[in-house]
């Protein structure tokens, strides 16, 4: 119910408006900071901080780096947990990263905010970046599921200084119009009590407004989509849509299949530990080769 909790709140709240948000302060240190940092408030919503966890390489940099957005529905998350089985392979290849909160839908006043949270991560972090040692024009978004999809929108319309050179999205909600209408995770009493009504109207014009697949532009950063093939949640045809519609734009998406996979990396870890390390290896190698020709590009 977490997926229809999501849509919900946000197709209730299209007037809201989001506000009060101000970039945060960097963590007092003195010179460079390294390893890894913990509780760094990057941004305050509404007077309420909102923190990332980062993890910085030894050495002088400057390194390539990943702002990460975790899942879970819109309405519920951690950045740790979530998305812990992206960390090591991450590190390892020399990537700096940053795992962000960011408002949930609970405050259903507050439902799309959190694309403005995903952007101001990425001014502070462009803004810290020599502190942090990272090059600010090698930045990309990954997100799973909800966070794909709030990742995919603050990619595709980006605002001032929130422009980064990739997003990897996994088993993201790319087409909300088609998930209201179709998901089982819709009650179907639901539905039909809306079905030509004018508030349906309105569902669906605010959803489509935060579709990714509804966004796409020419000139969009890459995309690679991870997704597992038995996805009952998010199902594995969004992503396949959404790569299909990004390639007719003249936009570059490439879409990696996890075979026999559910919705969810910690699942992935415990049900498919190959398709694990595979869809973690394609990340890393595509990420590796989007920074690298972002620098020959640079010099």
């Amino acid at each position: 119910m977490c997926l229809w909790a999501g849509i919900f709140a946000m197709s209730t709240a299209f007037n809201a408006t989001p506000g009060g948000v101000s970039p945060g302060n960097p963590t007092p240190a003195s010179g460079d900071l390294h390893g890894d940092l913990h509780n760094v408030e990057y941004a305050r919503a509404n007077g309420a901080a909102l923190f990332l966890d980062a993890s910085i390489p030894e050495g002088s940099g400057p390194f390539p780096a990943a702002i990460i957005v975790h899942g879970g529905g819109w309405v519920r998350g951690d950045r740790r947990v979530d998305v812990r089985p992206l960390f090591a392979p991450l590190s390892r290849a020399g990537i700096a990263w940053f795992s962000i909160d960011y408002r949930l839908s609970s405050d259903i006043s507050q439902f799309g905010a959190a694309i403005e949270d995903v952007e101001n991560a990425i001014r502070f972090v462009k803004a810290h970046a020599k502190e942090y040692r990272i090059d600010p024009d090698r930045i990309a978004l990954i997100g799973e599921s909800a966070g794909g999809q709030l990742a995919a929108m603050a990619a595709l319309a980006p605002a001032p200084g929130t422009q980064v050179i990739a997003v990897v999205a996994l088993y993201a909600p790319t087409d909300l119009v088609k998930l209201a209408k179709t998901s089982e995770f819709v009650p179907k009493q639901f539905r039909d009590s809306l079905a030509g009504t004018p508030f349906e109207q309105l569902l669906l014009a605010r959803l489509g407004q935060l579709s990714p697949i509804d966004n796409i532009r020419p000139g969009a950063p890459p995309f690679l989509l991870i997704h597992g093939t038995d996805d009952t949640l998010v199902p594995f045809s969004q992503s396949r849509a959404m790569c299909d519609r990004m390639t007719a734009a003249g936009a570059s998406c490439e879409l990696f299949p996890v075979r026999g996979g559910g919705h969810g990396i910690r699942w992935w870890e415990a049900a498919r530990p190959q398709e694990a390390e595979a869809y973690k290896r394609e990340m890393v190698t595509w990420l590796k080769d989007h920074f690298a020709h972002t620098s020959k590009r640079a010099a």
